[in-house]
């Protein structure tokens, strides 16, 4: 059944090894596209039945959803024509019908460091898992992208000593490329792998992590099964029971890291490391090619610590050791 569309599919992951981290892109394939055309020969799928699956799932007003499945449709016709399956790409033909994306809404953070203490305060005080609460002070550390940290293997985990209370003065998180949130034809270019720098607060948030999922691949998994993701909603209706709806999203950890950082960098006559705040969030500049970004990679990786040092100590330098939370209430 090498031809048919489904197929291809899972022959995409298999040649990636990646399954374990493509919960969300299985999910909405097998809701969004496999019950229309999964069992069709590839060859017979045009760019008319394309449109049609998109279509209904912008009648629900998913717009952004139907650009995202039409980007995975898009790969697996992109393999088979690689394989000799296929001719074309229909997915890629019907982009500009699409409903065009709306302008994102300025999610809400917090950008102050009492207003955050505050928050941290309140969300640890409330009963919940534990590994709820040590998700979001990983995040709030490394100020990456949630959907990283959720779907992040131990494999990434680099230069940590598991055995002892020891610092790890170059403890690091090493992304692949193809986990980053880059255009198709970056993810598969080394040069686009986001190095971050991990602090002491970090390393202590995922050694007391150890001790739950320290078994399985995954640093932050889902409570029902240790081989899938964290829900994306974990943290968010976490927050929103403590109070902060429509103050502060898991995604705001990244404006509320830029925002204070870059003040911090005026007040301290170090403008410059506006560029390297820029880096540590995994911001890429337009045009810059993979031999650069692992320059830019190698050039800024001790300035990109001493940050994340300074930030982890301003953060939680006056909280608990995240070893504690292990025997806190819980839901």
């Amino acid at each position: 059944k090498w031809g048919i569309f489904k197929c291809h599919f899972w022959g995409i992951l298999l040649r990636q090894r990646q399954r374990v981290h493509a919960g969300d892109v299985i999910g909405s394939l097998e809701k969004e596209v496999f019950p229309w055309i999964g069992k069709l020969p590839i060859r017979e799928i045009d760019e008319p039945l394309v449109l049609s699956v998109l279509r209904n799932i912008e009648k629900r007003g998913a717009i952004e959803t139907a650009h995202r499945v039409r980007q995975r449709m898009s790969a697996v016709f992109v393999h088979a024509i690689a394989e000799g399956a296929a001719a074309r790409d229909p997915a890629g033909v019907v982009t500009k019908a699409l409903r065009p994306v709306p302008r994102a809404r300025k999610r809400p953070a917090l950008v102050s460091l009492e207003a955050l203490h505050d928050m941290i305060r309140k969300s640890e005080a409330e009963p919940a898992s534990p590994l709820t609460k040590l998700a979001s002070r990983f995040l709030a550390l490394t100020a990456q992208r949630p959907g990283m940290i959720r779907a992040l293997p131990w494999s990434e985990i680099e230069q940590v000593d598991w055995t002892s209370e020891a610092p790890c003065p170059d403890a690091l998180w090493r992304v692949p490329a193809a986990r980053m949130k880059l255009m198709l034809e970056l993810k598969h270019d080394d040069g686009f792998e986001h190095l971050v720098p991990l602090s002491a607060e970090a390393v202590a948030v995922l050694r007391a992590v150890r001790a739950l999922t320290g078994r399985g691949p995954l640093v932050f998994p889902s409570n029902r099964n240790a081989r899938v993701p964290m829900s994306e909603n974990t943290l968010s209706y976490f927050y929103n029971r403590c109070g902060y709806q429509g103050r502060h999203v898991p995604h705001g950890w990244r404006a509320s890291f830029s925002t204070i950082m870059n003040e911090w960098a005026e007040r301290g006559g170090t403008p410059g490391d506006r560029h390297v705040i820029d880096l540590m969030l995994a911001h890429i500049p337009e045009g810059v090619s993979g031999s650069e970004g692992a320059y830019n990679r190698a050039a800024y990786l001790t300035r990109r610590r001493e940050i994340a040092d300074v930030w982890g100590a301003m953060l939680l330098g006056i909280f608990p050791a995240p070893a504690k939370m292990l025997g806190w209430p819980s839901r």
